[in-house]
């Protein structure tokens, strides 16, 4: 995803292929199956380019971090405690932050 993002074009597997190859080498159809599990899951779209296909993220990588998110707290049982700790993990900058998105998300969900 992360190449994806930094590219901003549709790409190829090929073309990713290439630009993962300078850190180390890879097999085509590594990378093949690990961007066309990323394309079932909803997390890239691909539009037809010749034989091959060109992707592109469906998500931002903020909207990716925030369904991370949302997919945790779903799964850690008790949503106040996860909550909690992830408040007490925070600089004052991100409460403040915080705060800011929630008094924004409530005056949408209110119709003010």
């Amino acid at each position: 995803m992360e190449l994806l993002w930094e590219r901003d074009e549709p790409t190829t597997v090929r073309e990713a292929l290439t630009e993962l190859e300078w850190h180390r080498e890879l097999a085509y159809t590594t990378v093949l199956t690990v961007i066309d599990n990323l394309y079932r899951k909803g997390w890239l779209t691909r539009e037809p380019d010749g034989r091959a296909y060109r992707y592109t993220p469906a998500l931002t990588r903020d909207q990716c971090v925030a369904q991370a998110m949302h997919n945790a707290l779903v799964d850690s049982g008790d949503r106040i405690e996860a909550l909690t700790h992830f408040v007490g993990r925070m600089s004052l900058d991100e409460a403040v932050a915080l705060r800011a998105a929630l008094r924004t998300y409530e005056r949408r969900i209110s119709g003010r």
